[in-house]
């Protein structure tokens, strides 16, 4: 895939919506194409963040490992949710870890590329930050909301 194709996926996904021709370059030049196989972890709980994805096609979930037991399931993400924000804050780990449901399509971008023209230019840096809380404080409320309907002990209101 051309990187024009992937500047014009970026131009009208709703996650950019409204960003800036000039950062669309950026990001599209900061980003590959990711082939994932069913039951592929694509990165572990604790390890260094340096990447985020948007999910073109497929599903990818969410977890949290447990110490014993199943892993938990935060959610389930599929066609065009943007995955992964550790890349963006200190120290750069994942929270989470991901697993592909099914054989999926990804961009993968690099968040240690997009960092430094985030240092080079705050207006980008600020943009992203805005599209980015707002995405973090999603997977924690999932998280959350998730952990709670698991535990559920007697009395709890």
């Amino acid at each position: 895939m051309s990187k024009q194709p992937i500047e014009d996926y970026l131009s009208s996904h709703a996650f950019f919506h409204e960003l800036d021709d000039r950062f669309l370059k950026i990001l599209s030049n900061s980003s590959a194409v990711l082939e994932i196989k069913k039951g592929d972890i694509l990165f572990h709980q604790g390890e260094c963040a340096d990447k985020f994805y948007l999910l073109r096609n497929g599903q990818v979930s969410v977890q949290v490992p447990a110490l014993v037991g199943p892993t938990l399931e935060i959610q389930a993400l599929s066609k065009d949710q943007i995955l992964g924000w550790s890349w963006l804050i200190p120290p750069y780990r994942w929270h989470f870890q991901a697993r592909a449901v099914e054989d999926s399509e990804l961009l993968e971008l690099d968040g240690r590329a997009i960092l430094v023209h985030c240092e080079e230019d705050p207006k980008f840096g600020y943009e992203l930050l805005k599209r980015f809380a707002g995405l973090m404080s999603e997977r924690l409320d999932a998280a959350r909301q998730k952990m709670m309907d698991q535990w559920d002990p007697p009395g709890f209101a």
